[in-house]
């Protein structure tokens, strides 16, 4: 998911791990995650991350409002799935980076979340 959407997904997977199925989860990518709430942050949305036990991908930008970065660290050191975050350079909330093109920066972004799947996640052979 990316920003609301990978807090949504983060609490859906804390929901359904609590479940003795729930072994169809196979992992996590959070893009621009909202930790917190643009120069408020004293109130963090972990809640769910700490949770979760399936792996665990980040995306965010260096210079996201709503994620920053020794916060989002914080967050990721007491969590106890495996994570990974990867820090895109300077890219704000939206991963809109000065001086580089969106293509540039998707670019990126598919590079490190396919090599993490690739990596991460069991993927059937059909």
């Amino acid at each position: 998911g990316r920003s609301m959407g990978s807090r949504a997904a983060a609490s859906v997977i804390r929901h359904l791990s609590q479940e003795d199925d729930a072994d169809f989860i196979q992992g996590l990518v959070c893009l621009s995650y909202p930790l917190h709430r643009p120069k408020l942050q004293s109130k963090l949305r972990d809640e769910d991350l700490l949770f979760i036990r399936c792996p665990v991908l980040f995306v965010s930008g260096s210079a996201d409002e709503m994620c920053e970065k020794q916060l989002l660290e914080g967050v990721a050191s007491k969590m106890k799935a495996p994570k990974k975050i990867h820090w895109i350079d300077r890219a704000n909330h939206g991963m809109a980076v000065k001086g580089r093109t969106t293509d540039d920066v998707m670019e990126e972004i598919n590079a490190q979340v396919f090599s993490w799947l690739r990596g991460n996640i069991e993927l059937e052979h059909k």
